[in-house]
């Protein structure tokens, strides 16, 4: 019922841990919790190293020797200002898609690469794009009408309430991550790094469901 935590957290499940953690915390008010935030990659290095106990990130990791397990649905959207013209259109096809600005995040984050992939599935070359190494900027900059981006449900529900961001209507879109608890194959988890992968698989989906759409995609 006690002891010291490492989590490093990807950036864009930054936007829906608070929740989860605060009602971890209520239940294990001695166990303290240390949190990294950072992209897949460093996220990734940080298990690597034995920095963090226990990870969580929208894409598992590959060719290491990681255990992985799924705790939550991760939907992703493409996202524009209210006022962009394929706003409101419906079925819009992904070469509608080709000749706009994408701003996104740097080489190593989830959301770049569901980017680069999907615009590689649908044999278009990458669109033109800037790159952004926040996920406030990203928001901030969809909004004032520079570009669309792709990104997590989870980090754009109060910009969806308050009408200043948009889904767009993409086929083939949202395409359905999930949010992934990761650790060392090797990790011996003390019992606090136990507990808090015990919780998130038994009630993350229970206490922080993901708005449902219809027609998702899931991610290969």
């Amino acid at each position: 019922k006690r002891g010291q935590l490492y989590i490093s957290l990807g950036s864009t499940v930054n936007y829906c841990m608070p929740k989860l953690l605060a009602k971890f915390i209520l239940l294990y008010p001695n166990i303290h919790v240390n949190l990294f935030v950072a992209n897949r990659d460093a996220v990734i290095k940080q298990l690597v190293e034995n920095v963090a106990d226990l990870a969580i990130t929208g894409q598992p990791p590959e060719g290491v020797d990681m255990v992985s397990e799924s705790f939550m649905q991760n939907p992703l959207v493409v996202i524009a200002a209210p006022t962009h013209p394929l706003a409101g259109l419906s079925n819009i096809q992904p070469e509608q898609l080709a000749h706009e600005t994408f701003l996104l995040r740097e080489r190593g984050s989830g959301t770049r690469d569901v980017m680069e992939r999907f615009f590689t599935s649908n044999h278009l070359a990458m669109p033109g794009s800037m790159e952004m190494h926040t996920n406030e900027a990203i928001k901030q900059s969809v909004q004032a009408g520079m570009g669309l981006s792709i990104t997590s449900l989870h980090g754009i529900e109060l910009k969806l309430e308050t009408k200043r961001l948009v889904i767009l209507d993409v086929a083939n879109f949202p395409i359905m991550r999930h949010w992934h608890i990761v650790h060392r194959a090797n990790k011996r988890l003390s019992t606090a790094g136990r507990a808090f992968k015990q919780f998130l698989l038994t009630e993350a989906e229970r206490l922080a469901p993901p708005i449902p759409i219809k027609g998702a995609v899931h991610a290969r």
